[in-house]
């Protein structure tokens, strides 16, 4: 019997090959475009990514890809475009070849219509023009930097072993996208230079997607704040006030319950967002940067600018974290507290039960005593009646009578009753 492949072993094997980035030709302008739901990005209908596409598609005459792409990449006029479905988001790169007259002309975007972008199935998350141009003097490079981009925000860095450099400033510019340069010498290949756009644009993607969850922390610093100082405000009470152990418990058990809450709405977007710091640092490590003209390299910048939020919200996630267990402990130290009192409560029920016990077995003892003689009373009387007339032959009077009668009636009695009781 022949061996049998895996059903996905060639999916599984192609997709590491299914999106190279294409072979770029210097001088090149570069449109990049990343879209994402906002809300239920992963669950969200990626047909709706798809018959987006298809749409800018279509202004062109291009192929369609197939049903269920992730991926997707060709010409449309004369950009070259290459299209990805991601975990959160789609991005759109759109290559055209020559450089405009005027650095980052807002009309290199209408690749992607007006129109197309209003009808898009989601948001603009990121936006990026790109100039990849021929390397000039360092001097020339230095004028054009201080031209186009924000001083104080400016990185630069020598690239690919020296045989090119890269800027960018990270800000928004007035027509809503971010500006990146590169400057290459002429021994840098077509392959090569695909290879570093596709690095800066996805730093931009994921730096953008990971500062989601910086907001989704500062959204919850308030509430995380008001819950922290209420649960210190319990956990000290419980030192000194132990009057209202079902109160203060039940408040335990609704910080609890809201730390819960907070804490699985927000474990997707903190997870995502440590993943994609991690994906911004790899790709600025295979950039391999050196420093150029004495500016801030890429990733001098993003350890000033965008590891301190990368912190706030490794931060906030274990503070979360930790204040549930706080809750947590503080609530089980309150219960078995409770059950503490209660079991001494219990035990106090119980000798007193057992007091109460003692007390009515004495008081049974004394209703027996009497019952014994109030039915040996009236049993007397009543033997004294049934063998009156043999006395009287036998010339006994009553009292002798009674007093031969008394002791072995009486101790019947007792017998009995005694059978009695051992029986019951």
């Amino acid at each position: 019997m022949p061996l049998e492949d895996h059903a996905l072993r060639y999916q599984l094997a192609n997709e590491l090959h299914a999106r190279p980035f294409p072979a770029l030709d210097v001088p090149s302008s570069v449109a990049y475009l990343a879209v994402k739901r906002p809300e239920a990005a992963v669950g969200r209908d990626r047909d709706a990514d798809l018959a987006h596409l298809r749409a800018l598609l279509d202004r062109h005459g291009a192929a369609h890809p197939r049903p269920g792409a992730t991926h997707w990449s060709g010409r449309i006029g004369r950009h070259m475009l290459k299209w990805e479905s991601h975990t959160e988001f789609v991005t759109y790169t759109a290559v055209a070849p020559g450089l405009s007259d005027r650095a980052f002309d807002p009309s290199d975007f209408e690749v992607f219509p007006a129109d197309w972008l209003d009808g898009a199935p989601g948001q603009r998350i990121t936006s990026v023009l790109l100039r990849v141009g021929r390397r000039p003097e360092d001097a020339a490079i230095s004028d054009r930097l201080s031209d186009w981009f924000v001083p104080e925000s400016l990185a630069a860095a020598l690239v690919l072993d020296g045989a090119g450099v890269i800027a960018g400033d990270f800000r928004i510019d007035p027509a809503g996208h971010l500006r990146f340069a590169a400057f290459l010498d002429d021994t840098v290949g077509g392959q090569r230079t695909g290879r570093l756009v596709q690095r800066l644009c996805e730093i931009e993607t994921y730096k953008s997607m990971s500062m989601l969850g910086f907001a989704r922390a500062g959204d919850l610093a308030p509430r995380i704040g008001a819950l922290d100082a209420r649960l210190t405000g319990l956990i000290g009470g419980m030192q000194k006030d132990a009057t209202r152990p079902e109160e203060t418990l039940a408040d335990l058990l609704e910080i609890s319950a809201r730390l819960e809450d907070m804490g699985a709405r927000s474990a997707f977007r903190f997870g995502a967002t440590a993943a994609y710091a991690a994906i911004v640092q790899e790709r600025i490590g295979m950039l391999g940067e050196a420093r150029f003209a004495g500016r801030q390299t890429f990733g001098e910048f993003m350890t000033r600018r965008y590891e301190p939020a990368m912190r706030t919200v490794a931060s906030t996630q274990a503070r979360l974290g930790a204040m549930a267990d706080r809750a947590i402990r503080a609530g089980e130290l309150l219960r078995t507290r409770v059950d503490v009192e209660r079991s001494a409560q219990n035990q106090a029920l119980l000798a007193s039960m057992d007091r109460r016990a003692d007390a009515q077995l004495q008081l049974q003892k004394t209703v027996e005593g009497l019952s014994t003689v109030a039915i040996g009373y009236y049993a007397v009387s009543l033997m004294a009646y049934m063998v009156q007339p043999l006395a009287k032959a036998a010339g006994l009077d009553k009292a002798m009578l009674l007093a031969l009668l008394t002791p072995p009636v009486v101790a019947g009695v007792w017998y009995l009753l005694h059978r009695i009781r051992r029986a019951h």
